[in-house]
């Protein structure tokens, strides 16, 4: 009578150890795979780099497929067995049509009887536990696994439009599939550089893939992403509706099509020049243009029509954003004095902007937001938002010269961008005061938050990094770690460290409240630790080997023997890397999760939902 199954058990066990096997093998896979050998004399043919690291790669899809046979089998086997229910619950309810009154109130009792449980209240009382002298914390009424901190629930909040969440949803998920897309092509690369003749192929290249990966996560992970938490928290602090939902679908849509094009456009060979990050030639960057002028216009209109008397702070930072990336986009791509001197400006000036106007101020605007929602406590100060807010524009937009240290450029435009770099100690400053301050008095709260811990290494690394930025821009140090791997090493760090991290956190905050499912924990916890430990693995050996080098080449060393040196220090490169991309597939799995619907099969329900389909009537046979 009581039977019920659940349709909910993905296969956990068969996923964690896919997650381990792929994860095991990048690892212990011996380091003379991935030593760079100036001979291959007397060695066999599976002892080449290359040729292991290939085998290594058809693996991965050939296990790939067994997980997913795997959990084909499990669905299919799932699917009998719902069959196999809704034909029990046919049978039970043609042998409820055949009962008379009594035997179906002796059923009904027995049921009854059966479901019994004791409340335990019987000994403590109905009361709820007190607690007014604070001496209790950290208290937990269900069993858990004893060694993993149990985690609060996302709280169930006011629900937003169907149709607004279905538009936010199709956006974060389309971003995780550029995620983990742009970072497998980062992992690929990542082994190129430990053993580069891993193939042949043209459209495979290191100068065709860095492209690609770069602009992938920029453009289709981390701007889908930030536009779908915008769309959450734009409406949401005006406390109006979204302007236009139909912007919006348009919006999801040219950027997607403009980074698919792009992908296939740089994988061939057509490319804008050496202008990094807008290597997109100018049809397909428009296509990215005109979807931020309908974003803009879009949240332009929502916080026009607000019912709010002021405008929050976040939509200060989201607003403009939009704006700087439209008009940093117009200023790489349309003016006709790219020539030259002009031109090297011009790249710097969109590289900084579109990484500090476009992503970290859009960012640090949802984290005005997401931060005080999980804390439930309001920002420290909103006084130190604008302030960080109006100097990080003042400061910022003057920097993008210093990439250009010791260049042809005008030494006093280099010292302009110097002096600017150091003035960014002032937003950094306020804005991570603000942060760390708005966590006075709610610190106990982490421990119960699997969002909270994103937010923490974020608000670390806006610091470390920035500043670390600011460091790297006077003469001195410029002269030691321009050209090394020291800048891959920071440009993970803020990409990474602050705007990934931020993005995660925002996403596993939200989209629980509009799904009402939420992520394994255990499965979150181990995505936190594999991105965080796999980017240390990467940006530490990375910023070590770099610093050696630069000192290498101001002492007048071959270059070839600074090569030769950072072989184990990519080697670190690729481990973390592995790390990173493997956390990416964890994340996938998170999103699956959060977002399939999972579907609980009840027999007795679907027994009287059946009677009552068929037009069942129940009589008494004893009178008849």
């Amino acid at each position: 009578m009581t039977k019920q199954r659940r349709d909910d058990t993905i296969p956990e066990k068969s996923s964690k150890r896919f997650f381990v096997i792929l994860l095991t093998a990048f690892i212990l896979l011996p380091t003379a795979t991935f030593a760079q050998s100036g001979s291959t004399g007397g060695s066999g043919l599976f002892s080449m780099p290359g040729i292991i690291i290939t085998i290594t790669l058809l693996i991965i899809p050939v296990v790939a497929a067994l997980f997913l046979l795997v959990v084909k089998a499990n669905a299919l086997f799932r699917n009998i067995q719902n069959r196999k229910d809704s034909e029990e619950a046919t049978r039970f309810a043609a042998y409820l049509k055949t009962l008379n009154a009594e035997q179906l109130e002796a059923l009904q009792n027995d049921r009854l009887h059966q479901d019994y449980h004791l409340s335990n209240q019987e000994l403590s009382g109905p009361f709820s536990p007190e607690d007014s002298k604070g001496l209790l914390s950290n208290i937990n009424e269900r069993a858990n696994i004893r060694f993993i901190e149990a985690k609060r629930r996302a709280i169930v909040r006011p629900g937003i439009d169907p149709a607004l969440s279905r538009l936010i949803l199709w956006f974060l998920g389309t971003a995780t599939f550029w995620l983990v897309f742009g970072t497998s092509v980062g992992e690929y690369i990542g082994i190129k550089f430990v053993a580069p003749d891993v193939d042949q192929v043209s459209w495979l290249s290191f100068g065709r893939l860095r492209p690609v990966h770069t602009n992938a996560v920029f453009w289709g992970w981390s701007s889908l992403a930030m536009l779908g938490l915008g769309y959450y928290v734009v409406p949401r602090v005006s406390n109006i509706q979204i302007h236009s939902l139909k912007a919006g679908w348009w919006t999801l849509i040219l950027i997607n099509v403009s980074v698919v094009l792009g992908t296939i456009a740089l994988m061939a060979g057509i490319n804008n020049g050496g202008g990094e990050y807008r290597e997109y030639i100018w049809p397909i960057q428009l296509l990215f243009g005109i979807g931020l002028v309908i974003t803009l216009v879009n949240y332009l209109r929502t916080v026009a029509n607000r019912k709010t008397t002021e405008i929050y702070v976040s939509n200060w930072y989201i607003v403009a954003a939009v704006m700087f990336a439209i008009v940093i986009s117009i200023v790489a791509y349309v003016p006709n004095f790219q020539n030259g001197l002009g031109e090297t400006i011009i790249q710097g000036y969109y590289m900084h902007q579109g990484v500090g106007m476009w992503f970290m101020l859009f960012t640090l605007g949802l984290v005005y937001y997401y931060l005080p929602q999980q804390l439930n406590k309001p920002i420290y100060s909103y006084s130190l938002g604008i302030l960080a807010f109006w100097s990080q524009i003042f400061f910022y937009t003057l920097i993008g010269t210093h990439h250009f240290v010791f260049s042809a450029i005008p030494w006093s435009l280099q010292t302009v961008a110097i002096v600017g770099s150091a003035g960014m100690i002032i937003p950094v400053v306020s804005g991570t005061t603000n942060f760390i301050m708005t966590f006075r008095g709610a610190w106990h709260k982490v421990a119960g938050s699997y969002t909270l811990p994103f937010f923490i290494v974020g608000i670390i690394f806006y610091f470390t990094g920035s500043l670390q930025g600011t460091a790297e821009a006077f003469r001195s140090t410029n002269l030691m770690w321009h050209f090394t791997d020291f800048t891959v090493a920071h440009s993970h760090l803020t990409m990474y460290g602050i705007i990934a991290f931020f993005l995660w956190g925002g996403i596993y905050a939200i989209v629980p409240r509009l799904t009402r499912q939420e992520p394994p924990q255990i499965t979150v916890g181990i995505h936190f630790w594999m991105a965080f430990i796999g980017m240390m693995f990467y940006t530490v050996p990375l910023m070590w080997g770099g610093t050696m080098r630069g000192l290498m080449w101001m002492e007048g060393l071959p270059f070839i023997e600074s090569v030769t040196m950072m072989a184990p220090y990519w080697l670190w490169r690729a481990i973390g890397g592995s790390l990173m991309w493997v956390s990416h597939l964890v994340f996938a799995y998170n999103m699956y999760r959060m977002i399939n619907p999972r579907k609980t099969v009840n027999i007795n329900d679907e027994a009287i939902k059946k009677l009552h389909t068929n037009n069942y009537e129940l009589v008494d046979i004893l009178d008849k």
